[in-house]
Protein backbone atom coordinates (compact mmCIF):
# COMPACT_ATOMS: atom_id res chain seq x y z
CA UNK A 1 0.00 0.00 0.00
CA UNK A 2 2.72 2.35 0.92
CA UNK A 3 4.10 2.93 -2.56
CA UNK A 4 0.59 3.29 -4.31
CA UNK A 5 0.37 6.77 -3.43
CA UNK A 6 3.24 8.86 -4.95
CA UNK A 7 3.11 12.63 -4.54
CA UNK A 8 0.41 13.61 -6.56
CA UNK A 9 2.03 17.29 -8.23
CA UNK A 10 -1.15 18.45 -9.47
CA UNK A 11 -3.22 18.14 -6.25
CA UNK A 12 -0.34 19.69 -4.31
CA UNK A 13 -0.04 22.79 -6.66
CA UNK A 14 -3.51 23.41 -6.54
CA UNK A 15 -3.15 23.97 -2.31
CA UNK A 16 -0.40 26.17 -3.32
CA UNK A 17 -2.28 28.28 -5.64
CA UNK A 18 -4.90 28.82 -3.23
CA UNK A 19 -2.71 30.03 -0.59
CA UNK A 20 -1.05 32.14 -2.80
CA UNK A 21 -3.99 33.99 -4.43
CA UNK A 22 -5.49 34.82 -1.00
CA UNK A 23 -2.01 36.07 -0.02
CA UNK A 24 -2.05 38.45 -3.32
CA UNK A 25 -5.17 39.29 -1.86
CA UNK A 26 -3.80 40.36 1.55
CA UNK A 27 -0.59 41.89 0.39
CA UNK A 28 1.14 39.63 2.11
CA UNK A 29 4.64 38.81 0.77
CA UNK A 30 5.92 35.56 2.20
CA UNK A 31 4.30 32.84 4.16
CA UNK A 32 6.10 30.27 6.42
CA UNK A 33 4.75 27.38 8.08
CA UNK A 34 6.08 25.20 10.91
CA UNK A 35 3.08 22.84 12.25
CA UNK A 36 3.81 19.46 10.50
CA UNK A 37 0.61 19.54 9.25
CA UNK A 38 0.13 22.36 7.42
CA UNK A 39 3.66 21.87 6.04
CA UNK A 40 2.15 18.16 4.44
CA UNK A 41 -0.81 20.23 3.25
CA UNK A 42 1.58 22.96 1.03
CA UNK A 43 4.45 20.23 -0.03
CA UNK A 44 2.97 17.26 0.25
CA UNK A 45 6.26 16.37 2.47
CA UNK A 46 5.12 13.93 5.57
CA UNK A 47 7.70 13.24 7.88
CA UNK A 48 7.27 10.88 11.04
CA UNK A 49 6.41 12.96 14.32
CA UNK A 50 9.62 13.03 15.74
CA UNK A 51 11.28 15.28 12.94
CA UNK A 52 10.37 18.92 12.56
CA UNK A 53 10.29 20.88 9.18
CA UNK A 54 9.00 24.07 7.61
CA UNK A 55 7.86 25.36 4.35
CA UNK A 56 7.69 29.06 3.02
CA UNK A 57 5.88 30.24 0.11
CA UNK A 58 6.36 33.57 -1.77
CA UNK A 59 3.17 35.32 -3.16
CA UNK A 60 4.37 34.21 -6.49
CA UNK A 61 4.48 30.95 -5.60
CA UNK A 62 8.03 30.20 -5.08
CA UNK A 63 8.25 27.22 -2.31
CA UNK A 64 11.11 26.07 0.15
CA UNK A 65 10.67 23.53 2.07
CA UNK A 66 13.66 22.64 5.17
CA UNK A 67 13.98 19.08 5.84
CA UNK A 68 16.21 16.33 7.62
CA UNK A 69 19.16 15.02 5.05
CA UNK A 70 17.80 11.62 6.51
CA UNK A 71 13.96 11.40 5.32
CA UNK A 72 13.69 11.08 1.71
CA UNK A 73 12.04 14.48 -0.01
CA UNK A 74 8.60 13.58 -1.47
CA UNK A 75 7.51 17.01 -1.84
CA UNK A 76 6.30 19.49 -5.11
CA UNK A 77 9.22 22.12 -3.60
CA UNK A 78 11.43 24.84 -5.78
CA UNK A 79 14.22 24.28 -3.33
CA UNK A 80 15.31 21.97 -0.49
CA UNK A 81 17.36 22.78 2.49
CA UNK A 82 18.75 19.76 4.28
CA UNK A 83 19.83 19.94 7.41
CA UNK A 84 20.83 17.75 10.10
CA UNK A 85 18.46 16.42 12.54
CA UNK A 86 20.95 13.37 14.01
CA UNK A 87 23.77 13.18 14.87
CA UNK A 88 25.32 9.49 14.95
CA UNK A 89 21.29 8.80 15.55
CA UNK A 90 20.86 10.64 18.27
CA UNK A 91 18.14 12.73 17.36
CA UNK A 92 18.26 16.64 18.26
CA UNK A 93 16.13 17.95 20.31
CA UNK A 94 17.07 21.31 18.82
CA UNK A 95 16.01 21.06 15.43
CA UNK A 96 14.14 24.16 14.78
CA UNK A 97 17.35 26.13 15.57
CA UNK A 98 19.33 24.41 13.56
CA UNK A 99 17.20 24.95 10.30
CA UNK A 100 16.36 28.55 10.90
CA UNK A 101 19.35 29.67 9.60
CA UNK A 102 19.45 28.14 6.83
CA UNK A 103 16.34 28.30 5.67
CA UNK A 104 16.62 32.20 6.26
CA UNK A 105 19.70 31.87 4.34
CA UNK A 106 18.05 30.02 1.09
CA UNK A 107 15.18 32.44 1.42
CA UNK A 108 17.80 35.65 0.30
CA UNK A 109 15.29 38.08 1.11
CA UNK A 110 16.39 41.56 -0.42
CA UNK A 111 14.02 43.60 0.94
CA UNK A 112 11.75 43.56 3.55
CA UNK A 113 8.37 41.62 3.47
CA UNK A 114 5.28 41.20 4.94
CA UNK A 115 5.30 37.70 6.09
CA UNK A 116 2.26 35.04 7.40
CA UNK A 117 2.93 32.73 10.34
CA UNK A 118 1.21 30.54 12.48
CA UNK A 119 0.80 32.82 15.54
CA UNK A 120 0.44 29.39 18.37
CA UNK A 121 3.92 27.92 16.87
CA UNK A 122 6.16 30.34 15.08
CA UNK A 123 9.21 29.89 16.96
CA UNK A 124 11.87 32.34 17.61
CA UNK A 125 14.78 30.92 16.06
CA UNK A 126 13.00 32.24 12.70
CA UNK A 127 11.48 35.32 14.11
CA UNK A 128 15.47 36.55 15.32
CA UNK A 129 16.78 35.93 12.49
CA UNK A 130 13.82 37.38 10.03
CA UNK A 131 13.21 40.32 11.84
CA UNK A 132 15.96 42.84 9.66
CA UNK A 133 13.62 41.75 6.58
CA UNK A 134 9.88 42.16 8.33
CA UNK A 135 7.55 45.03 7.31
CA UNK A 136 4.80 45.49 9.71
CA UNK A 137 3.29 43.29 12.07
CA UNK A 138 3.50 39.22 11.51
CA UNK A 139 -0.15 38.17 9.89
CA UNK A 140 -1.61 35.27 11.59
CA UNK A 141 -2.21 33.07 8.82
CA UNK A 142 -3.30 29.67 10.80
CA UNK A 143 -7.95 30.75 10.42
CA UNK A 144 -7.09 30.72 6.51
CA UNK A 145 -4.87 27.48 6.67
CA UNK A 146 -7.73 25.74 8.93
CA UNK A 147 -10.54 27.10 6.18
CA UNK A 148 -8.33 26.27 3.54
CA UNK A 149 -7.69 22.59 4.68
CA UNK A 150 -11.20 21.83 4.17
CA UNK A 151 -11.47 21.20 0.50
CA UNK A 152 -9.71 17.96 0.17
CA UNK A 153 -7.45 17.67 -3.16
CA UNK A 154 -7.62 14.52 -4.34
CA UNK A 155 -4.01 13.10 -2.82
CA UNK A 156 -6.39 13.97 0.27
CA UNK A 157 -9.06 11.81 -0.54
CA UNK A 158 -6.76 8.95 -1.36
CA UNK A 159 -5.49 8.64 1.80
CA UNK A 160 -8.43 8.98 3.76
CA UNK A 161 -9.62 6.38 1.64
CA UNK A 162 -6.76 4.30 2.65
CA UNK A 163 -6.90 4.95 6.08
CA UNK A 164 -11.23 4.77 6.57
CA UNK A 165 -10.20 1.15 4.08
CA UNK A 166 -8.14 0.28 7.69
CA UNK A 167 -10.77 0.70 10.00
CA UNK A 168 -13.61 -1.71 7.39
CA UNK A 169 -10.72 -4.21 7.99
CA UNK A 170 -11.30 -3.81 11.39
CA UNK A 171 -14.81 -3.94 12.39
CA UNK A 172 -14.51 -7.27 10.07
CA UNK A 173 -11.94 -8.20 12.56
CA UNK A 174 -13.61 -7.39 15.48
CA UNK A 175 -16.84 -8.93 14.56
CA UNK A 176 -14.82 -12.04 14.07
CA UNK A 177 -13.25 -12.37 17.34
CA UNK A 178 -16.02 -10.28 19.75
CA UNK A 179 -17.52 -13.17 22.09
CA UNK A 180 -17.97 -13.27 25.88
CA UNK A 181 -14.87 -13.55 27.66
CA UNK A 182 -12.50 -11.70 24.88
CA UNK A 183 -10.60 -9.02 26.67
CA UNK A 184 -10.14 -5.26 25.64
CA UNK A 185 -6.59 -5.09 24.81
CA UNK A 186 -6.83 -8.51 22.86
CA UNK A 187 -9.60 -6.46 20.91
CA UNK A 188 -7.20 -3.56 20.84
CA UNK A 189 -4.09 -5.22 19.69
CA UNK A 190 -5.66 -7.82 16.80
CA UNK A 191 -7.39 -4.53 15.56
CA UNK A 192 -4.69 -2.69 15.80
CA UNK A 193 -2.71 -5.78 13.85
CA UNK A 194 -5.58 -5.47 10.53
CA UNK A 195 -4.72 -1.68 9.92
CA UNK A 196 -1.03 -2.16 10.25
CA UNK A 197 -1.86 -5.03 7.86
CA UNK A 198 -4.19 -3.55 5.17
CA UNK A 199 -1.78 0.31 5.47
CA UNK A 200 1.28 -1.60 4.59
CA UNK A 201 3.30 0.64 7.21
CA UNK A 202 3.25 1.96 10.92
CA UNK A 203 0.09 4.27 11.72
CA UNK A 204 0.19 7.69 12.50
CA UNK A 205 -3.09 7.42 14.49
CA UNK A 206 -5.25 4.84 16.02
CA UNK A 207 -8.49 6.08 17.15
CA UNK A 208 -10.15 6.85 20.85
CA UNK A 209 -12.65 4.17 21.90
CA UNK A 210 -12.49 0.43 22.55
CA UNK A 211 -14.07 -0.47 25.43
CA UNK A 212 -17.01 -2.70 26.09
CA UNK A 213 -20.22 -1.92 28.01
CA UNK A 214 -19.00 1.81 28.08
CA UNK A 215 -19.67 5.08 25.97
CA UNK A 216 -15.62 4.79 25.51
CA UNK A 217 -11.87 5.51 26.54
CA UNK A 218 -8.92 3.09 25.48
CA UNK A 219 -8.93 -0.65 26.12
CA UNK A 220 -8.49 -1.36 29.80
CA UNK A 221 -6.39 -4.82 30.85
CA UNK A 222 -8.88 -7.40 32.94
CA UNK A 223 -11.72 -6.09 31.14
CA UNK A 224 -14.00 -8.98 29.44
CA UNK A 225 -16.87 -8.57 27.49
CA UNK A 226 -19.90 -10.25 28.42
CA UNK A 227 -23.35 -11.30 27.10
CA UNK A 228 -25.69 -8.58 26.37
CA UNK A 229 -23.42 -6.65 26.58
CA UNK A 230 -22.56 -3.63 23.38
CA UNK A 231 -18.91 -2.92 22.52
CA UNK A 232 -18.30 0.55 21.08
CA UNK A 233 -14.95 0.29 18.94
CA UNK A 234 -14.64 4.24 17.64
CA UNK A 235 -11.59 3.88 15.35
CA UNK A 236 -9.73 6.86 13.62
CA UNK A 237 -6.71 5.20 12.17
CA UNK A 238 -4.45 7.61 10.05
CA UNK A 239 -2.06 6.54 7.27
CA UNK A 240 0.76 8.95 6.38
CA UNK A 241 -1.23 12.26 8.37
CA UNK A 242 -4.73 11.65 7.04
CA UNK A 243 -7.06 10.71 9.65
CA UNK A 244 -10.15 7.91 9.22
CA UNK A 245 -12.57 8.34 12.15
CA UNK A 246 -15.84 5.70 11.92
CA UNK A 247 -17.47 3.97 14.84
CA UNK A 248 -19.66 0.26 15.18
CA UNK A 249 -21.45 -0.96 17.97
CA UNK A 250 -21.36 -4.79 18.40
CA UNK A 251 -23.18 -6.58 20.29
CA UNK A 252 -21.33 -9.34 21.73
CA UNK A 253 -24.17 -11.73 21.71
CA UNK A 254 -27.99 -11.36 20.48
CA UNK A 255 -28.89 -8.21 20.62
CA UNK A 256 -32.00 -6.96 22.56
CA UNK A 257 -35.63 -5.68 21.09
CA UNK A 258 -34.18 -2.34 23.33
CA UNK A 259 -31.22 -2.20 21.86
CA UNK A 260 -32.31 -2.79 18.38
CA UNK A 261 -35.24 -0.03 18.73
CA UNK A 262 -32.31 2.24 19.95
CA UNK A 263 -30.34 1.48 16.38
CA UNK A 264 -33.41 2.05 14.18
CA UNK A 265 -33.43 5.49 15.54
CA UNK A 266 -29.94 5.94 15.05
CA UNK A 267 -30.59 4.97 11.60
CA UNK A 268 -33.14 7.77 11.39
CA UNK A 269 -30.01 10.07 11.24
CA UNK A 270 -27.79 9.04 8.63
CA UNK A 271 -31.31 9.15 6.69
CA UNK A 272 -31.63 12.95 7.99
CA UNK A 273 -27.94 13.86 7.27
CA UNK A 274 -27.71 12.21 3.72
CA UNK A 275 -31.63 13.96 2.42
CA UNK A 276 -30.19 17.63 4.23
CA UNK A 277 -26.74 18.20 3.93
CA UNK A 278 -25.33 20.45 0.89
CA UNK A 279 -22.66 23.01 0.41
CA UNK A 280 -24.04 26.15 2.19
CA UNK A 281 -26.60 23.97 4.66
CA UNK A 282 -26.31 24.98 8.39
CA UNK A 283 -24.44 21.99 10.88
CA UNK A 284 -25.52 23.50 13.91
CA UNK A 285 -28.89 23.38 12.46
CA UNK A 286 -29.01 19.78 11.84
CA UNK A 287 -27.31 19.15 15.00
CA UNK A 288 -30.21 20.53 16.52
CA UNK A 289 -32.52 18.64 13.98
CA UNK A 290 -30.65 15.24 15.45
CA UNK A 291 -30.87 16.21 19.03
CA UNK A 292 -35.02 16.88 18.85
CA UNK A 293 -34.92 13.39 16.64
CA UNK A 294 -32.86 11.29 19.06
CA UNK A 295 -34.53 13.02 21.81
CA UNK A 296 -37.79 10.93 20.72
CA UNK A 297 -36.15 7.56 21.33
CA UNK A 298 -37.88 5.49 24.09
CA UNK A 299 -34.31 4.89 26.05
CA UNK A 300 -31.16 6.72 25.78
CA UNK A 301 -29.56 10.60 25.69
CA UNK A 302 -27.42 11.73 23.22
CA UNK A 303 -25.02 13.48 24.85
CA UNK A 304 -22.16 14.78 22.58
CA UNK A 305 -21.22 16.15 19.34
CA UNK A 306 -22.96 14.69 15.95
CA UNK A 307 -19.72 14.91 14.20
CA UNK A 308 -16.69 16.87 12.99
CA UNK A 309 -14.62 17.59 9.71
CA UNK A 310 -11.27 15.22 9.21
CA UNK A 311 -8.16 15.15 7.73
CA UNK A 312 -4.98 16.31 8.66
CA UNK A 313 -5.99 16.26 12.27
CA UNK A 314 -8.77 14.40 13.98
CA UNK A 315 -11.44 16.97 14.34
CA UNK A 316 -11.64 19.96 11.74
CA UNK A 317 -13.83 21.77 10.57
CA UNK A 318 -17.57 21.33 9.90
CA UNK A 319 -17.74 21.22 13.63
CA UNK A 320 -21.31 19.92 13.28
CA UNK A 321 -21.46 20.91 17.23
CA UNK A 322 -23.56 24.10 18.69
CA UNK A 323 -20.46 25.99 20.00
CA UNK A 324 -19.57 26.97 16.18
CA UNK A 325 -21.83 28.10 13.36
CA UNK A 326 -19.96 26.54 10.46
CA UNK A 327 -21.79 25.96 6.84
CA UNK A 328 -21.03 22.73 4.85
CA UNK A 329 -18.62 23.40 2.00
CA UNK A 330 -17.90 21.01 -1.44
CA UNK A 331 -15.01 19.08 -0.62
CA UNK A 332 -15.57 19.02 3.75
CA UNK A 333 -15.22 15.31 4.56
CA UNK A 334 -16.92 15.20 8.06
CA UNK A 335 -17.85 12.58 10.49
CA UNK A 336 -21.58 12.14 11.55
CA UNK A 337 -21.81 9.98 14.68
CA UNK A 338 -25.02 9.81 16.27
CA UNK A 339 -25.40 8.02 19.43
CA UNK A 340 -27.82 6.79 22.48
CA UNK A 341 -26.91 5.97 26.31
CA UNK A 342 -28.33 4.54 28.97
CA UNK A 343 -28.06 1.82 31.47
CA UNK A 344 -30.75 0.07 29.54
CA UNK A 345 -29.03 -0.07 26.16
CA UNK A 346 -25.79 -1.76 28.05
CA UNK A 347 -24.32 1.83 28.45
CA UNK A 348 -24.95 2.57 24.69
CA UNK A 349 -23.89 2.53 20.99
CA UNK A 350 -23.11 4.85 18.46
CA UNK A 351 -22.37 4.78 15.48
CA UNK A 352 -20.36 6.68 13.14
CA UNK A 353 -19.98 7.17 9.04
CA UNK A 354 -17.43 9.53 7.08
CA UNK A 355 -18.91 11.55 4.08
CA UNK A 356 -17.59 14.18 0.90
CA UNK A 357 -19.45 16.57 0.49
CA UNK A 358 -20.29 16.80 -3.42
CA UNK A 359 -21.98 19.83 -4.96
CA UNK A 360 -25.13 17.99 -5.13
CA UNK A 361 -25.39 16.64 -1.44
CA UNK A 362 -22.96 14.07 -0.10
CA UNK A 363 -20.99 10.96 -1.05
CA UNK A 364 -20.95 8.24 2.02
CA UNK A 365 -17.00 6.93 2.09
CA UNK A 366 -17.98 3.88 5.08
CA UNK A 367 -19.78 1.36 3.11
CA UNK A 368 -19.64 -1.43 5.67
CA UNK A 369 -22.17 -2.71 7.34
CA UNK A 370 -23.75 -0.86 10.09
CA UNK A 371 -25.25 -3.61 11.81
CA UNK A 372 -25.01 -4.38 15.72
Amino acid sequence: MSDSLPLDPASCRNRQQRLTRWMQEQGIDLVIVVTPQNVQWLTGQWCKWVFQSAAAITADGKVTLALPDTVPPSALADQLVSYEAQWHSTLRNDQVAAFSPLLVDALDLQEQVTLGVEFSTFPQHLLEKLSPRLHGNLVDVEPELYRLRRKKEADELARIQVAIGATEKMYERAREIIRPGIGELEVFNQLQSAAVDHCGEMLTGTGNDYQCNSPGGPPREGIVAAAGELYILDLGPAYRGYFADNCRTIAVTESSSLQQDAWSRIMDVFQLVEETVRPGASAADLFRQVEQLLGQAAVGNFTHHLGHGIGLFPHEAPHLNPFWDDCFEQGDVFTAEPGLYDPQLAAGMRIENNYLVTAEGVEKLTNFSMEL
